[in-house]
């Protein structure tokens, strides 16, 4: 490459002056590992002089030099970033891409029986490709023994941070609380997330989540949750949302053996439930119970029109702001 430069610089100087040196540079820093990079910039430099000298035009202009200095550095830092994953090229970002789809689809609710339907959104902080909020879901065995696959579980988790900075560990949790959500009591899901949050041993390592499992046959449900905001219940017979302040427990990662009470109610055909993240009810400027009476207002007004597509309206219609990472699971059974 650099063999190529050097000819073309002295046979079409106007096609390869210097400031095309950059390319080079960057496909180096594409293709090569790091100790071979730091050689390859020697050489490009050589090239760049003697293409200069061969051509007689007089020392590249200082912003040329600049420039090229410049391009290095950025690449130098490229390739060291790259150096910690131990690949080379874009692999590293596809990697990562296919691993983010590949648990987000953890998330995806599985088939529902006859009368329920079940809608998620999630929205990260500053429209990032990464979130803090992560939703899991899985069927199981019935709660009052309806049979094998009868109880759906949801658990809607909000990462400590915000963006990418939590949206890694995100990924890593995902992964980890969707293996435990429906191969155990779901009584025991959040103290094993709890412990496995815990043996991470992150600076910033707490989480709050908030776990339902229904049972589809009879509307029955049990609620729990760990440090996070309230889940509410509509029911259809009155058309009221109430706030379900039962069934709450510590955040997650916090202490060794916190308890975790349950909250029960019954879902009856028309009835639906409402789980949310704090970046839809927390704001610096005002209190958190007047974020969740707007927010209920919001539901209110999705529930007389219908729930479906009432997830992102609800969203949509929290007027919440883009620095947080937000997140709406809503769960109905038709009338």
């Amino acid at each position: 490459m650099a063999a190529v430069y050097t000819v073309g610089a002295v046979q079409l100087p106007t096609w390869f002056p210097a400031a095309t040196a950059t390319l080079w540079l960057m496909l180096g820093g594409f293709f090569l590992r790091l100790r071979y990079l730091l050689a390859y910039f020697v050489v490009v430099g050589v090239a760049v002089a003697v293409a200069v000298t061969l051509r007689h035009t007089g020392a590249p202009q200082p912003g040329v030099v600049l420039a090229l200095v410049l391009a290095a550095l950025l690449v130098l830092a490229y390739a060291r970033s790259r150096e910690r994953v131990g690949i080379q090229g874009s692999l590293g970002a596809s990697m990562l891409v296919d691993l983010r789809d590949r648990l987000l689809a953890q998330g995806e609710v599985p088939p529902l029986d006859p009368g329920w339907r079940v809608e998620t959104v999630l929205r990260a902080a500053y429209g990032d490709s990464f979130s803090g909020d992560f939703v899991v879901a899985a069927r199981s065995g019935g709660v009052t023994g309806s049979g094998a696959g009868g109880l759906l579980e949801l658990a809607l988790v909000d990462v400590s941070g915000k963006g990418q900075a939590a949206g890694t560990r995100a990924l890593m949790l995902s992964g980890a609380f969707g293996g435990l959500l429906g191969a155990m009591p779901a009584d025991e899901f959040l103290p094993a997330a709890n412990r496995y949050l815990l043996r991470q041993a992150w600076d910033e390592g707490f989480a709050t989540a908030v776990h339902v499992a229904v049972d589809q046959r009879t509307g029955a449900y049990d609620a729990r949750a760990a440090g996070h905001p309230p889940l509410a219940h509509y029911h259809g017979g009155s058309g009221i949302w109430e706030v379900v302040t039962g069934g709450r427990g510590p955040l997650l990662g916090v202490f060794d053996e916190p308890e975790f009470p349950g909250h029960t109610g019954v879902l009856l055909p028309g009835d639906a439930l409402l789980l949310y993240t704090d970046g839809l009810v927390e704001d610096h400027a005002r209190d958190i119970a007047l974020g969740i009476d707007r927010l209920l207002g919001a539901a209110e007004r999705v529930a007389t029109h219908g729930f479906a597509g009432g997830a992102a309206r609800i969203l949509d219609a929290a007027r919440a702001g883009e620095g947080d990472d937000r997140a709406v699971v809503l769960v109905w059974r038709h009338s």
